[in-house]
């Protein structure tokens, strides 16, 4: 396996390895920008920087993919310690202190992991298939194609019971990003497609959100 040299790498530099660039990874690495001994090396999937908490609003055409995401070399460029590169990683050596991506082996003195969340199913992994997260960009344009979708079906069709299904949506997870879709389906249902259709009234919609614990924005003091 190939190992990888920064090409700004100095000998007596200490080596920071970042896995991953959101939050977490990103202010790490503007923290190390510039400080004097230290390389830095961030190495993400993606070549961009996403601002998570307005994915609904993509999710709901109130925003582009461009809107919330910006490249991440863009954003750490006037720091000449640090270096970006695209890619997955596979396994980590911490013995030999090296991390194997699909590229080739990167060694390091440091290692920060911030690669990030996923969902769980709780052991239904099937059910994404019916019910997408809302981590990713393709993710929220599939949720915005969804609805969309969806007001179209019911436009065709005359029965008004089969017309609610395509009228009801379901969110499970009554934290901010449950709590901020729901209400921007409700608008967007409301205001931005009631002018739009015919044969159904969006205004119709109704969104149910599902919580397991005791109330919504569970996070936050009432």
């Amino acid at each position: 396996m190939n190992t990888i040299q920064n090409p700004r790498s100095k000998s007596d530099s200490r080596r920071v390895l970042i896995i991953g660039g959101g939050f977490a990874g990103l202010n790490a690495a503007l923290e190390l920008g510039g400080v004097a001994g230290v390389e830095v090396t961030l190495v993400d999937r993606h070549n961009y920087h996403l601002f998570q908490p307005l994915l609904y609003q993509v999710a709901m055409a109130g925003l582009s993919p461009a809107d919330i995401a910006t490249p991440i070399r863009s954003l750490l460029s006037a720091y000449r310690n640090t270096s970006v590169l695209l890619g997955e990683a596979e396994s980590i050596d911490l013995p030999a202190q090296k991390v194997k991506f699909d590229f080739g082996e990167l060694e390091y003195d440091y290692l920060v992991l911030a690669c990030g969340a996923t969902h769980s199913y709780f052991g239904h992994n099937e059910w994404e298939k019916y019910a997408p997260g809302l981590k990713t960009i393709s993710q929220a344009t599939e949720i915005r194609k969804r609805v969309l979708s969806a007001f179209e079906h019911a436009e065709r069709i005359t029965d008004p019971d089969e017309q609610k299904k395509y009228l009801t949506y379901v969110i499970v997870g009554g934290g901010p990003t449950g709590v901020e879709l729901a209400g921007a389906i409700g608008e967007m249902s409301r205001f931005t497609l009631s002018r739009d259709f015919r044969r159904i009234n969006p205004s119709h919609t109704r969104v149910i959100l599902v919580e397991a614990g005791p109330r919504i924005l569970p996070m936050f003091s009432e």
